[in-house]
């Protein structure tokens, strides 16, 4: 008996069914039957179907004669599942990796509850994920399983049957069927959670739900939205014929006039229905409406026309309400072009004052971090006289220190300062407005050591450059009078892709300073800031972004990672996914994504797993290890472009896909003498001038010439700060803390 059965109702979805069935069959738990029902679909499906359950045993292809929609389709997947628990999942949908491991730990966890709900994506056509809007109900804090009463919003959020896990065992012993009709969740979900004895929730993503640019019953006007009358019919009439369920009557109606509501003003009424629609609404909402149903504020309006049943008064209110929007937008844009020429009058002024040599305005892409806060923190140690003040959104605000004035971009002070200051340092292409005054100084710094390709060879790479605009580019090329540069290999990409007239300061990378002169103290501080065991082996798993997928998903399944290399490793996970998919429930996972300073973690970490991420360059001066994981090195190499092939050049173990990831860590070849002999060639290449003193050399260059430069300290005598010794007994625990230092 597989402990899960996934039930897939197939039609019309051939575009989509092959990454649908993909997500379920290499799921880290594999524990499982997929069960997909051919519902007479006119396309391929069938023959998919047959290849992919020719190539996997678990994979069962059921069959009808004609088709009956999802409901029925789902009912003939029920008949043959034999799972502890079943799972639905449309055929244009996907499970997120990891997504069974997940659910299986948290029914352990749960006690084998009846119902697990857990959390989802909504994908756009154009592959934009955004998370669920209910994720507060999913919250795993309180005791578990509940009962439904523990929690009553499971009964108010929308009635989708694909973001649950049902105990088959219990769906038998109730009996519960799926409904004919295009609205078949609705009489099936809240039955369920009604009966089940036993709730538990899991506060992570598991399904991406697509919603199709056309195809879709939701996106299409027809006669079809009338089923909705007689699917919420089928589920009242189940809760009258129960005494007992009488409590949930008033959350039910609120679902419904919300439900109705949707329908009604969302275009999917084919013109000369909506008032038959409303006029049946009306009726089975005074049929249902229960006492003690609370509706909010911006939804009052429409539950009450649904109610009265006023067609024509809502649609004189809509009108209304579009007239008000039009007249406030024409307001704001007004209002906008007021500043903008004020701004702009304002800018003027101040370009014909004179230069303060006494100003230097600094900002990165990020926060306060990189070479442009390495350089702030420099000028104000060396040059004392000269006030700093630094660009940043205000999200970015609490990053920069207090002794540095913080400048919100687009204010009449922001542009003040791009007038008269005399310097200008920036890791970004600077404002396109910017008019470069004679006697002002551009110094531009760089993200990292190139790795992938940047500047005019993005032109070959289509997908990555997406919307660079290159002419601009090369303008904000001309303005800069110094680039830096931390080793040979990027002086010679960065002055071909970025051709002007600047001089490059090739004096190493300033950011890695800290990474020099930190001390034991300071990594010890770091560790319990992060909330790192004493005697840990910390990973920083770091991978670089993926341009050729708008919706980023992890390339590693961190929870399977940490469960195999046991409780002696924490790995510090550092992603960029946009959402944050998955929650890594893993107790030694920590997800440090949005931790402000890369530089933190790197010296708390000891070691670094890395993909195609110029951090690699950076954290080589720690001199400790290095593991690069290639699973998709030739996909990302076809997009982005490479410059260094770190397979054939390592700064350490190299392994390819998850599985000989653990195999390395598991054997110890992650900091065996080869992989340390591989680090030492790597770093010499790549870190000759990071010694600690390469923003000295900047600041030194740019205000006062060549004379009395720092030397550079050779790399045999230089002294980064030391990893952490390692634990000699296994960990038992983790406790994660946040803390900024």
């Amino acid at each position: 008996m597989p402990r899960f059965s996934v039930i897939v109702p197939v039609y019309q979805a051939q575009a989509f069914l092959p990454a649908c069935l993909d997500s379920v069959l290499q799921q880290s738990c594999g524990d499982l039957e997929l069960l997909a029902v051919d519902d007479c679909s006119p396309d391929s499906c069938g023959t998919l179907l047959e290849e992919c359950a020719a190539r996997d045993p678990r994979v069962r292809v059921l069959r009808h004669s004609a088709n009956q929609g999802p409901g029925p389709a789902r009912n003939t997947g029920l008949a043959h599942a034999g799972g502890d628990y079943v799972v639905f999942l449309d055929a244009d949908d996907t499970l997120v990796p990891g997504a069974l491991g997940a659910i299986a730990d948290r029914l352990k966890e749960t006690s084998e509850p009846d119902v697990l709900v857990y959390g989802h994506l909504r994908v756009d056509w154009w592959a934009t994920a955004v998370r669920d809007e209910d994720t507060g109900l999913l919250t795993e804090a309180g005791p578990a399983p509940f009962r439904p009463s523990d929690r009553p919003g499971l009964l108010s959020a929308p009635a989708f049957v694909w973001n649950k896990a049902f105990s088959r065992e219990f769906i038998e012993r109730e009996g519960f069927r799926f409904p004919t009709g295009h609205y078949e969740d609705i009489p099936w979900t809240y039955p369920v959670l009604m009966a089940a004895e036993t709730i538990a929730t899991l506060d992570r993503s598991c399904v991406q739900h697509r919603r199709r640019r056309q195809g879709s019953v939701l996106g299409t006007t027809s006669l079809q939205h009338f089923d909705i009358l007689h699917q919420y019919e089928r589920l009242f009439a189940y809760v009258d014929a129960r005494p007992e369920l009488r409590q949930w009557r008033p959350p039910l109606y609120r679902r419904m006039a919300d439900d109705f509501s949707a329908v009604f003003t969302g275009d999917r009424l084919p013109r000369g229905s909506r008032a038959e629609f409303l006029r049946r609404a009306r009726a089975a909402c005074l049929l249902h409406r229960a006492p003690g149903a609370p509706v909010q504020p911006r939804t009052r309006l429409r539950h009450a026309m649904v109610r009265l049943g006023a067609h024509r008064t809502y649609r004189t209110l809509c009108a209304a309400l579009r007239l008000r929007g039009r007249l406030t937008r024409s307001l704001r844009a007004a209002l906008r072009h007021t500043r903008t020429t004020a701004l702009r009058a304002h800018y003027g002024l101040q370009r014909r004052l004179p230069l303060r040599a006494d100003l230097a305005v600094f900002t990165s892409a990020g926060g306060y971090d990189g070479d442009p806060g390495a350089l702030e923190s420099a000028f104000r140690d060396l040059a004392p006289h000269i006030r700093t003040a630094w660009i940043a959104d205000d999200r970015h605000h609490h990053t920069v220190p207090t002794a540095t004035r913080r400048l919100r971009p687009g204010t009449a002070a922001y542009w003040t300062a791009l007038a008269r200051s005399m310097y200008l340092v920036s890791d970004v292409d600077l404002d396109p407005r910017l008019v470069k005054r004679p006697g002002q100084i551009v110094v531009r710094a760089q993200r990292g050591t190139p790795l992938d390709h940047i500047g005019l060879d993005l032109r070959e790479h289509p997908a990555t450059a997406r919307d660079t605009d290159f002419a601009a580019l090369l303008r904000d090329a001309d303005q800069w009078d110094y680039c830096l540069s931390g080793n040979r290999h990027a002086t010679l990409v960065q002055e071909r892709v970025f051709p002007s007239r600047y001089t490059t300061l090739e004096y190493g990378s300033p950011r890695n300073d800290r990474l020099q002169r930190a001390g034991e103290a300071d990594v010890a501080r770091l560790r319990d800031c992060l909330g790192i065991p004493e005697g840990a082996v910390a990973l920083l798993y770091a991978p670089a972004d993926r341009g050729y997928r708008r919706a980023q998903r992890p390339m590693l399944d961190l929870d399977r990672v940490a469960r195999r290399l046991g409780p002696r490793f924490v790995v510090l996970a550092r992603t960029r996914y946009a959402p944050p998919v998955p929650a890594w429930r893993h107790p030694r996972v920590i997800d440090v994504s949005g931790h402000p300073h890369v530089a933190s973690l790197c010296l708390a970490a000891d070691a670094l797993l890395t993909d195609h991420s110029p951090l690699m360059f950076d954290y080589a001066g720690l001199d400790r290890p290095i593991v690069i994981e290639t699973g998709d090195w030739e996909a990302y190499e076809a997009v982005h472009g490479l410059y260094v092939d770190v397979r054939e050049f390592p700064p350490g173990a190299v392994a390819n896909g998850e599985d000989e990831l653990i195999d390395v860590f598991a054997t110890g070849h992650w900091h065996d003498a080869r992989s340390a002999r591989l680090r030492a060639t790597f770093r010499e290449r790549f870190c000759p001038y990071d010694d600690g003193r390469a923003a000295e050399r900047v600041v030194r260059r740019v205000l006062g010439g060549t004379a009395a430069l720092p030397s550079v300290v050779p790399l045999a005598e230089r002294r980064p700060a030391p990893a952490a010794e390692p634990a000699t007994t296994p960990l038992t625990s983790v406790s994660a803390r946040w803390c900024t230092p």
